[in-house]
């Protein structure tokens, strides 16, 4: 039925020409700059030819490769600019498109998933498809009641694409690594790895998305488009026209990236405390800015195939840790970090050290209104990420249990974007509502 696992060996190839080509083009700098060419001229061609190069190859891989390039984009902001520059728009491009299937395999997955008169049930279908993503492309049409929808068609092999693309990806977790400063990406691949079987199951993803369509019924907030129909490998949701968030990052009034931050943060932390979900990929692609009936700026939110399932909201540890924090309590912080495991059990730190740690991260929860920034978020990064450093070396001796892995990637995540959309956003508002823990009882 499909051409992509047994391109396996050609994606084996591209991966394991990522650093060979790069060294290919070192050696082109050199010629360059011998042929008389300045360095910083040489540099920025290199750096453009190596980003240019990650997207065609993330880009063609279609699965686990591309969804790493995808997790990796929201961290662009943490790099310095000089180097972010070149790989920004590569990065970027990841979250919205990707080389898309022909019309003849979707149709034909459309005739084995929906049945040979596929096209009744829809009015109109367009061939061309509006995104391609990791897993999947979707495709514009109109529904037979003449609803618009979106209709999500799964890559034929791709839990096969996915896994092998993840399993050769780990191997060159050293070369990637750079990119995101601070930022363990073998983790990060082992962690995509355990959510693929989730992601490739559309019925777990309609009833994720159902339950988030029926909380957020009516909200002046957010919304989520409503399931229309599922079967395998095909899901079909109302279709959600707005400015997607990554078009708000590049040319967005700071109107729209204020009420886009605010509105994003607001989604994080309201959503598993009204849902007992964390929707779990928060790059710009799957958000879009809309404008209410009233006129009043609304998130839509898309692809609820990654989710986090947190019956009674997100874990009180986090709020109650955020305030001990904000209020200086050293004792109290450390001790509760150690009960909930987040200090191994083999060593011994300073309570003050650890506030220190603590402190600039989580800066904006202390103010009533911050602004993000990529310059914050870069200095966050050095900071953690410079052995050297009291910070560094600190940070390698906190732990992370595997229940907070998932919450900790998204909030991160969630960060990135707010930077790269350099919002002015009031998160201790959102705290204050939705994060339990973090209002201490009467």
């Amino acid at each position: 039925m499909s051409d992509l696992p047994r391109k396996a060996v050609t994606r084996t190839a591209k991966l394991a020409a990522l650093p060979l080509g790069m060294a290919g083009r070192a050696t082109w700098g050199l010629g360059k700059r011998i042929g008389g060419k300045s360095a910083e001229i040489v540099a920025r061609e290199l750096q453009q030819r190596t980003a240019e190069q990650l997207f065609r190859v993330l880009g063609e891989l279609k699965g686990g490769a591309m969804k790493l390039g995808q997790a990796l984009s929201v961290f662009e902001s943490a790099l310095p600019e000089e180097v972010a520059g070149p790989y920004r728009a590569a990065l970027t491009r990841l979250q919205e498109a990707a080389p898309p299937l022909p019309a003849s395999t979707v149709h034909t997955v459309l005739a084995e998933r929906l049945g040979p008169d596929w096209r009744e049930l829809f009015r109109e279908f367009d061939d061309r498809p509006a995104a391609a993503a990791s897993i999947g492309q979707v495709h514009r049409a109109v529904w037979h009641d003449g609803r618009e929808v979106a209709v999500k068609v799964q890559y034929p092999g791709a839990g096969e694409a996915l896994l092998s693309d993840l399993k050769q990806l780990g191997r060159f977790a050293g070369l990637l690594g750079p990119l995101v400063p601070g930022m363990e990406i073998k983790p990060l691949i082992a962690e995509l790895r355990d959510r693929v079987s989730e992601e490739l199951d559309y019925a777990l993803e309609a009833e994720a998305q159902r339950a988030h369509a029926e909380v957020f019924a009516g909200d002046p907030d957010v919304v989520v488009p409503a399931v229309v129909h599922q079967g395998e490998q095909v899901l079909v949701t109302e279709w959600l026209e707005g400015i997607p968030l990554s078009a708000v990052i590049a040319d967005g009034t700071p109107e729209q990236r204020d009420g886009a931050g605010q509105l994003l943060a607001r989604f994080l932390f309201s959503g598993p405390a009204r849902t007992g979900l964390l929707h779990a990929d928060p790059h710009p692609g799957n958000f879009r800015l809309l404008s209410g009936p009233d006129g009043r700026p609304q998130l839509g939110v898309l692809d609820f195939g990654t989710v986090d399932r947190l019956p009674g909201g997100l874990p009180p540890t986090i709020g109650v840790s955020l305030r001990r924090t904000l209020e200086g309590d050293a004792v109290s912080v450390y001790r509760h970090l150690c009960d909930e495991g987040f200090v191994k059990d083999t060593v011994e730190l300073d309570p003050e050290a650890v506030l220190d740690y603590l402190g600039p991260i989580i800066e904006p929860a202390l103010l009533d209104e911050f602004t993000f920034t990529r310059e914050w978020l870069r200095g966050q990064a050095a900071r953690l990420a410079d052995p050297r450093s009291p910070a560094g070396q600190l940070g390698k001796q906190l732990n992370l249990p595997p229940s907070y892995l998932l919450i900790h990637r998204v909030t991160l995540s969630t960060i990135g974007v707010l930077c790269q959309l350099n919002a002015t956003v009031r998160l201790r508002a959102e705290l204050e509502s939705w994060l339990p823990g973090f209002v201490a009882e009467d």
